[in-house]
C-alpha cells in the first residue's frame, strides 16, 4: 500500500461564475434531480410485487 499522507485541513475554493454559467448549472441540476426522481420511482415500481388483475369475462 502507499505511504499514508498527513491529514490536511479542508480548503475553501473560490471561483467566479458568470450569470449565464450559473443559470446553466442550475438548469442542469434541476434536470438531473428530475431524472433521479424518475429513476427512483421506476426502481420502486420494480421492487414492488406486481399486482395481478384477473381477467374477468364480460357479461353479455
Amino acid at each position: 500500500m502507499g505511504t499514508p499522507l498527513p491529514a490536511r485541513p479542508a480548503q475553501t475554493l473560490y471561483v467566479t461564475l458568470r450569470r449565464d454559467e450559473l443559470r446553466q448549472l442550475k438548469e442542469e441540476r434541476d434536470r438531473l434531480q428530475q431524472e433521479l426522481a424518475q429513476l427512483r420511482l421506476q426502481l420502486q415500481n420494480q421492487e414492488q410485487p406486481q399486482a395481478v388483475v384477473p381477467h374477468l369475462p364480460r357479461g353479455h
